[in-house]
């Protein structure tokens, strides 16, 4: 543990760093923190090796896929294009390990706060579709692409079939060399 001030309040809190090996993969740096006086938490991974900005796809066609390790850092952008699902970082967003079927889970529970608070005939038919959707998916019905986008290439997916690309940044407004 390693005492620092909370980024929040500035409350001198305990920093938690431990490393942990996948096997046949790498280490990780998992990074964690608490405020007692404010709530304030942490929570992330971080790959120990050289990261380059990249982007994992996994294509989930069977129920076995759901098994599969996802290591997200606070930084990935999660996405399943069939489903129409984004999961941008926010400033409370935390890292997290877990496998396809977590990640379909966390998906399924924002879903569910939804129709908990909607009264909105569009979006609780939107929602219940979405949810329909991936009860497919886990069953093994409806096959899709779990893909995380991450700038700083601390996300991975532990697949045999997973690819990784590198994310090369455009710049915009400039003429392409001829």
């Amino acid at each position: 543990m390693v005492p620092g001030p909370c980024p929040a309040c500035g409350t001198e809190i305990e920093y938690l760093y431990q490393t942990e090996n996948i096997p046949y993969f790498f280490e990780i740096l998992l990074i964690s923190a608490l405020c007692p006086e404010c709530g304030y938490r942490l929570a992330d991974t971080q790959l120990l090796k050289n990261a380059e900005p990249s982007r994992w796809e996994l294509s989930i066609e069977s129920p076995e896929d759901l098994n599969i390790r996802v290591v997200r850092s606070m930084n990935g952008i999660i996405s399943i294009p069939e489903l129409g699902v984004q999961v941008d970082p926010g400033p409370a967003c935390e890292g997290f390990i877990s496998n396809v079927e977590g990640v379909l889970n966390r998906i399924n529970r924002v879903v569910e706060s939804v129709i908990g608070w909607t009264d909105d005939a569009e979006e609780l038919k939107n929602a219940t579709t979405l949810r329909e959707k991936i009860a497919d998916v886990k069953e093994g019905k409806l096959g899709v692409t779990l893909r995380i986008d991450d700038p700083t290439g601390n996300s991975a997916i532990l697949g045999d079939r997973a690819r990784i690309y590198p994310i090369i940044a455009v710049e915009s407004g400039h003429d392409e060399p001829g």
